[in-house]
């Protein structure tokens, strides 16, 4: 109760606090008030974060501090200039870390990879790229992929357009990557896939984890703990959450261990069976705490971030037929004349280098990055190319959905889906900097899964837009999600009909 009356105390002051602000501001930033900051505005945007978050970073010309209440310690610097996100993540490199303050938001992902630093970080990187980058394991992860599509993403496809149904493109995608990556990083199929569609209880608790983090992001971190202690709101969910992860790995791990044990030899190229079969690497042990942290992170990572790229992709397509007229074009161009306006599935091989086909997905994700936000902590006092100054335990957040919405930086038409800018005069595709393309990170923290995520976006892509016309419900909105990972609020809602029957 007394919880209750604080929220309700809370939200009532910044209610009438942002009414004073409405007719004071000047317009070049939120209006920050004694106590409680900028917090008003922030917690009355948080359903339009996103939009919220570019509006003000188009105002302030790329970077602004947002102002905490007092108590709080929620000072941050908001930025999306390029040139404070190449010093952040390249140039000055070693200067900025996760910190203390994104283990405390992200204590569920362990020590893994996306929360180590130092040469912790350094030590999980060089394993992780080893495997990652293996021969053996690049071939499991075509097989796997091909697999995937055409014995468990396209028969569902099928069955959807046969009975007429409105689906969740976006569930079935989410479905899609979750048992891709289960079976790269475990070698267990959970087969999500399936006509009767089980719901996979991963999925479930991943979902419920990325809200709660979001709101960690804006909550003063008394407030955190007080929900935690009464264990209530979004904490509950985290913790509940928490445990469903914690008990499906476990029994992975401890699966993979007792038939690796009564094997003479070692069998498959998944992560879990590489990691386990080789004890001992880089100094550490792979000790069960270990192999946890580094299943979830890139169970999560793989599931999630390519999950949502299919679906803002497909989306955007759907809506530009002249984009999906020039991919069908495209695909059509790499087969015989007598086998076009056939039903065709492309292998990777096929489509790896179509030129079209990778300009329009990496325009989808400039428009909709799979992680819309990230932060980092100096450990000096520095200052940002900007001019902002900056302090340890102070969060730089930089916000990559904002990033793709400057026209400072992408130019009086970055609004629109346009595959052509990532096109040069040559034919080719166009090489943007990382640090003003950061979808898969910069600098030496960049995105260990890139090529997967390629290899998987063009399989299921090409396979949907060649075979398939998406026909998206008017009556359902598709806008983006409060979550760390850019999902749609309301799913993706879609009929789908057969394009060469």
């Amino acid at each position: 109760m007394a919880l209750v009356i604080v929220e309700v105390f809370v939200a009532l002051s910044c209610f009438l606090l942002l009414l004073y602000c409405c007719r004071n501001n000047d317009g070049s930033s939120p209006k920050s008030f004694p106590f409680v900051g900028m917090m008003p505005e922030l917690l009355l945007n948080i359903h339009r974060i996103h939009d919220w978050c570019t509006d003000t970073l188009e105002t302030c010309k790329g970077t602004f501090v947002f102002e905490g209440p007092w108590f709080a310690k929620m000072s941050m610097v908001m930025t999306c200039d390029p040139a404070n996100i190449h010093y952040i993540m390249s140039s000055n490199f070693s200067n900025f870390g996760k910190g203390p303050e994104y283990k405390k938001i992200f204590e569920i992902l362990g020590d893994g990879i996306f929360n180590a630093d130092t040469d912790v970080w350094k030590n999980q990187r060089l394993v992780a790229h080893g495997f990652i980058k293996h021969q053996l394991f690049h071939k499991y992860l075509l097989r796997t992929t091909r697999a995937k599509v055409e014995n468990g993403l396209i028969p569902l496809i099928d069955h959807v357009a046969r009975q007429g149904l409105v689906v969740n493109l976006e569930d079935i995608f989410q479905r899609f990557t979750l048992d891709s990556v289960c079976i790269l990083v475990t070698g267990y199929d959970p087969r999500c896939l399936s006509l009767e569609s089980p719901r996979f209880l991963f999925s479930k608790a991943v979902d419920d984890v990325s809200e709660a983090i979001v709101y960690r992001h804006v909550r003063p971190e008394s407030f955190v703990k007080l929900q935690n202690w009464l264990n209530m709101g979004q904490e509950h969910k985290y913790r509940k959450a928490w445990e469903v992860l914690d008990g499906i790995i476990a029994k992975y791990i401890c699966q993979k261990r007792k038939e690796l044990s009564e094997l003479n030899d070692e069998v498959g190229v998944d992560l879990l069976t590489s990691y386990i079969a080789e004890e001992k690497s880089a100094g550490f042990t792979h000790d069960d705490k270990f192999l946890r942290d580094t299943i979830l992170n890139m169970m999560i990572a793989g599931r999630d971030t390519t999950g949502s790229a299919l679906t803002w992709s497909v989306w955007l397509v759907s809506r530009h037929p002249i984009v999906e007229n020039r991919i069908i074009e495209e695909l059509q161009s790499i087969i015989p004349a007598q086998e076009t306006k056939k039903r065709r599935l492309f292998n990777v091989e096929e489509v790896k280098d179509l030129v079209y086909l990778h300009a329009a997905l990496c325009e989808a994700l400039r428009l909709y990055p799979p992680i819309p936000f990230n932060h980092k902590e100096p450990l000096e006092l520095d200052v940002l190319p900007s001019g902002h100054p900056v302090h340890p335990n102070m969060k730089i957040l930089f916000n990559l959905y904002s990033m793709g919405r400057m026209k400072s930086v992408w130019g009086d038409d970055c609004l629109e889906f346009k595959p052509e800018r990532w096109i040069n005069e040559r034919g080719g595709i166009k090489h943007e900097p990382s640090y003003k393309f950061p979808c898969f990170g910069a600098g030496p923290r960049a995105c260990l899964g890139k090529d997967m995520a390629f290899v998987q976006m063009k399989a299921v892509v090409s396979a949907i837009v060649y075979n398939y016309r998406i026909h998206v419900s008017e009556e359902t909105p598709v806008i983006p999600a409060i979550s760390v990972i850019l999902h749609t609020k309301n799913g993706l809602m879609t009929r789908i009909s057969t394009r060469w029957d």
